[in-house]
């Protein structure tokens, strides 16, 4: 049962060649050029969902922090795809392997902490002492304030994995009652499947809200290093 249960976040081989690599590729296809589109309705549409995004996340940078721009859309279209990819059937979703997302998590928190280090040090070393910290307390609150900005990626790892791979889960577990109901009781089989898509709706929001969620983050973590 705990095989079955899982077997969907099991990264997906033809014969023994991991295919990881060309799933996570898989979402940039749909992103066309844009001298390959033609303006229409629909790519409107998105380049005023990217400006929007855009200005949500630079409205408190600095023209230092501006430069990241394209590194943050990148990212929330990128795990924004990955996430809904997921939600096709018989797929596979990247972003519920904590690897990956710490592999996306860590490089991006470090290059905000070396930003910071390199052109306000004073400012980044003074995260780590608050003022008017008590002589006796400053080694305790150093420490402390050293742990939680150690912890800061494993965070947006770990939120990420837990939110994606709790909802599939539940969906995997609704289904599958579902299907079993249909033989044993239709009635109470509808209410469940009504669940499932309702659930199936939520889903779709959970993928882009936290692909928004992880890269205010790494913009947050960015706007107090620059």
């Amino acid at each position: 049962m705990n095989e079955n249960l899982f077997s969907s976040f099991i990264a997906p081989t033809i014969v023994g060649i991991p295919l990881v690599v060309l799933i996570v590729l898989t979402p940039s296809i749909f992103f066309l050029p844009p001298s390959r589109l033609v303006n229409n309705r629909l790519t409107s549409l998105q380049q005023w969902l990217i400006q929007l995004m855009l200005k949500q996340l630079m409205a408190t940078h600095s023209t230092k922090g501006r430069t990241w721009a394209l590194m943050l859309i990148s990212l929330i279209l990128f795990i924004g795809s990955t996430n809904l990819l997921g939600l096709l059937p018989h797929s596979f979703t990247p972003t519920t392997q904590l690897s990956m997302n710490l592999g996306m998590a860590i490089p991006l928190w470090t290059a905000t902490i070396i930003t910071g280090l390199r052109h306000k040090t004073k400012a980044s070393l003074a995260h780590l002492l608050p003022q008017g910290t008590p002589t006796p307390l400053i080694p305790m609150l150093i420490i402390i304030e050293t742990i939680s900005l150690l912890i800061q990626p494993m965070a947006l790892a770990v939120r990420l994995t837990a939110n994606i791979t709790a909802g599939h889960l539940l969906m995997h577990l609704i289904g599958g009652t579902t299907l079993v109901l249909i033989s044993i009781n239709p009635a109470i089989s509808l209410i469940t499947l009504i669940v499932l898509i309702l659930l199936t709706v939520l889903e779709l929001a959970v993928a882009l809200i936290q692909a928004y969620v992880f890269t205010l983050l790494v913009s947050l973590y960015l706007h107090d290093n620059t």
